[in-house]
């Protein structure tokens, strides 16, 4: 009896759509894994456990996405698959941010030096050779050192409320500035309120026009972990350090003048903390970044996620080469 093409051709539209299927050694039938679904994964650099999401094709061109405060790599759980199908994914946490280890601040110092040096280590020790960046808030100071510093690594760069210019940085920033000319006292003390609930549910809630977008579980998470014996002190230890990043802006100004590395800046306008002038900005030193202004707070991914992801898409498959791998074997 000949086959019909018709049934030959439904049922290979239906195993590819479903993945390779292989027979186990039992006789029960095998799929195999899907590239693009997330692993949790530890790596141990330095002596500490750095925790990090990776997904995607690993011959695929890398973007290593750098988290803000007070979030942790959970901050791109819904980012990262939406672009796995086409390039090598990889989100660290930070020591004392997430599921990387937090160690004691007698043992390691808590700076955006050091997280810079973490970070490039960690790109390293994974087989990094080149990635483009995404960076938001912290993850701004901590990118833009290792950019800077190793051009020739970084293939792109997308900023999303990640500051580099003095217009981002209003009178919000009043009292930290107060802070760090002490460094300690009734300084260091009102500090204290950064990590306190109410001001983590602000950082989602804020500049938000419809809050039922907003998972409940991403200021829940973030309040579990600074909750932590001892991580206050770190997280105070970080926003007295912040003080080193306005003095860079010069210097990363200069690279994105000097390299003009592709940029695709998307940004929360309503957002209190890195104002939109420091959105738009970018294009002063590098007039082909491409700016985006949503309608939305400081976490911008949680409620413009879709949006996002296909501006990222658009942009990396314009701006980084398609052929040759990024991880090194």
């Amino acid at each position: 009896m000949t086959p019909n093409p018709a049934f030959l051709l439904a049922a290979a539209s239906l195993l590819a759509m479903a993945g390779t299927v292989m027979a186990q050694p039992n006789g029960r039938p095998r799929t195999e894994p899907n590239i693009n679904q997330t692993h949790y994964r530890t790596v141990t650099i330095e002596g500490v456990k750095v925790f990090y999401r990776e997904a995607g094709p690993p011959d695929a061109p890398a973007v290593l996405l750098l988290h803000g405060f007070p979030a942790s790599s959970h901050m791109f759980r819904d980012l990262i698959p939406r672009l796995a199908d086409r390039y090598h994914v990889v989100a660290p946490d930070y020591p004392g941010f997430g599921h990387s280890d937090a160690p004691d601040r007698a043992q390691f110092t808590y700076t955006f030096d050091s997280y810079a040096r973490l970070m490039s280590r960690f790109t390293e020790q994974i087989g990094l050779g080149s990635y483009a960046l995404y960076v938001m808030d912290y993850g701004a100071p901590v990118g833009f050192r290792l950019a800077s510093g190793a051009p020739n690594k970084v293939t792109a760069i997308i900023v999303q409320n990640g500051n580099a210019y003095d217009e981002g940085m209003t009178s919000f920033w009043d009292p930290i500035r107060a802070f760090w000319k002490t460094g300690t006292g009734p300084e260091r003390e009102a500090m204290r309120s950064q990590s306190s609930p109410e001001a983590t549910r602000w950082q989602y809630t804020d500049g938000v026009k419809d809050l039922s977008l907003l998972s409940p579980d991403t200021w829940t998470l973030d309040q579990v972990l600074l909750d932590r014996p001892g991580n206050q002190e770190i997280q105070l230890d970080l926003i007295y350090d912040y003080r080193t990043n306005p003095p860079l802006y010069p210097q990363w100004q200069n690279y994105f003048r000097e390299r003009q590395p592709p940029m695709l800046v998307v940004w929360g306008q309503n957002d209190k903390i890195f104002v939109a002038a420091g959105g738009a900005a970018y294009k002063r030193d590098n007039p082909k970044a491409e700016i985006h202004m949503l309608d939305t707070g400081h976490f911008a991914l949680e409620t413009h996620g879709p949006e996002i992801a296909a501006l990222i898409h658009d942009f990396l498959d314009r701006a980084v080469a398609r052929t040759g791998a990024t991880r090194r074997e």
